[in-house]
Formats: structure tokens, C-alpha cells, sequence
């Protein structure tokens, strides 16, 4: 069995969140959202709101035990880029590329 839960649209880069993922994923729940506590990157926050829905997705809808539950799965995949326009020199305009998140946690019983 398992659960997750997907936040979608995050305005933060994927690159960043998947650093932060990398550190959790095959971990023990209660040690990830200790991970995830003391990780002084704003992806850790993102990623901590959505282990605690996927858990709670789990004991809820699905009656499994936290303490048999580890991270199989911590992803912050590509969502849509929101493209500014700035203004350089001689008439010019230089694109800022604003990049969004679909950050998801998949969790399974052992």
C-alpha cells in the first residue's frame, strides 16, 4: 500500500527542491520530518507540508501505521515557467525566467 500527496505550482525551482528531496527519500517518516525541521533551505518547508499530508493521507484514508511508513518516492518535478521581461541597455529586454514546482511525496508501508 501507499500514499502521497502532490502540491502543485510551487513557486520555487525544481532544481532546489530535489536537493532537499535527495536527503529524505528511502527514509523512515519520523526521520525525514526531522531532516526536513532542522534543513535551513526554503524547499524543505514545501517538502515538509507535503510528507505530513501524504502521511496523514495514509493513516487516514488508507489505515496504515506511521511507524511502519518510510519515503519511497520525494520529487519536485518541472510545473509551468512564468516568463518576465527586463529592460537592458540600448532598448534591449532581457528574459527572467520565474520557474514553478510540482512537489510530491509518496509514502509505503514496510
Amino acid at each position: 500500500m501507499e500514499a502521497k500527496a502532490i502540491a502543485k505550482y510551487v513557486r520555487i525551482a525544481p532544481r532546489k527542491i530535489n536537493l532537499v528531496a535527495a536527503e529524505i527519500r528511502g527514509k523512515q517518516v519520523d526521520e525525514a520530518l526531522a531532516i526536513l525541521k532542522f534543513t535551513p533551505k526554503r524547499g524543505a518547508e514545501v517538502l515538509e507540508k507535503v510528507l505530513k499530508s501524504a502521511v496523514a493521507n495514509a493513516e487516514n484514508n488508507n489505515d496504515m501505521d506511521r511507524e511502519n511508513l518510510y519515503v519511497s518516492e520525494a520529487f519536485g518535478n518541472q510545473g509551468p515557467t512564468l516568463k518576465r521581461w527586463r529592460p537592458r541597455s540600448q532598448g534591449r529586454a532581457y528574459p527572467i525566467l520565474k520557474r514553478t514546482s510540482h512537489v510530491g511525496v509518496v509514502v509505503t508501508e514496510k
